[in-house]
């Protein structure tokens, strides 16, 4: 299925969760002076114009990005808003990263960047955006990916499963591949965001995954108004492996702040 375009959505409540959380998570990876290894199995294009026709038409990033910053939910320290800063800085104030360039921002050139997308004009706009950064990226399925480069060099390090879920069998595939890639990869940190939708469809899955013999998961989920009327998805959530000392606390500062909208 390649029909999914984040364009649409870049920017919105679930990205402000989820980019929060990666950018905390990658700070901390990155605290020690060893290289590390980050791998993404779904990156889109990596970067975003939130002044774009698509992203005005629906008014998520107003609602998610826009809404955060303009309520100073993120300190000029924090990992996502030097992520900004710097995504700013080279391709303008409307810009928006989406998960490989905050990552690319917040890593260093002794760290080894992973990025699959199988849709061909994501892709390409996808490499353009990492030109220069040092990265590899690979047209391909992501998993696929995943389980082809694992374990990876260096062995320190941290993966983003982020599917678009247009696959419904991805919900009920997920646990045992999550598992399957642990066993390849027990030290690193394996992070899985999921959409909560208004069926609940995701219940199972999170679940499956707790039922799982995995070290050190860590979940959290947040709930926000649809963004409109006869919009599904009304919450956003990450189910991470390996999870690093201390996400409780930037996780319950983000349940905080998702509780006031």
């Amino acid at each position: 299925m390649l029909s999914y375009q984040h364009i649409y959505h870049a920017g919105n409540l679930a990205d402000v969760q989820k980019h929060a959380l990666l950018a905390w998570m990658l700070d901390y990876k990155t605290r020690k002076d060893k290289p590390i290894s980050y791998l993404e199995t779904h990156s889109g294009r990596g970067l975003y114009h939130l002044d774009a026709a698509e992203a005005v038409q629906t008014g998520e990033a107003a609602a998610g990005i826009g809404r955060a910053l303009s309520n100073g939910w993120f300190a000029d320290d924090h990992p996502l808003a030097r992520a900004l800063r710097s995504v700013q800085a080279q391709f303008g104030e409307t810009a928006y990263p989406g998960s490989p360039l905050i990552a690319a921002s917040l890593l260093r050139p002794q760290d080894s960047l992973h990025f699959a997308e199988l849709h061909p004009q994501e892709y390409a706009a996808l490499k353009k955006a990492l030109t220069g950064r040092g990265a590899r990226t690979y047209r391909q399925d992501g998993f696929e990916l995943a389980q082809s480069v694992l374990p990876p060099t260096p062995r320190r390090g941290m993966m983003l499963i982020d599917p678009s879920y247009e696959v419904k069998a991805d919900y009920g595939r997920l646990p045992g591949l999550i598992a399957k890639l642990h066993r390849k990869w027990n030290v690193g940190l394996i992070a899985l965001w999921y959409p909560i939708l208004t069926d609940d469809r995701h219940v199972s899955m999170v679940s499956a995954l707790k039922g799982l013999d995995l070290p050190n998961t860590f979940v959290h989920e947040v709930r926000f108004p649809p963004a409109r009327e006869g919009h599904r998805m009304i919450g956003s959530g990450m189910f991470v492996v390996n999870a690093p000392f201390g996400i409780e606390d930037e996780a319950a500062r983000l349940s905080d702040l998702f509780a006031k909208i």
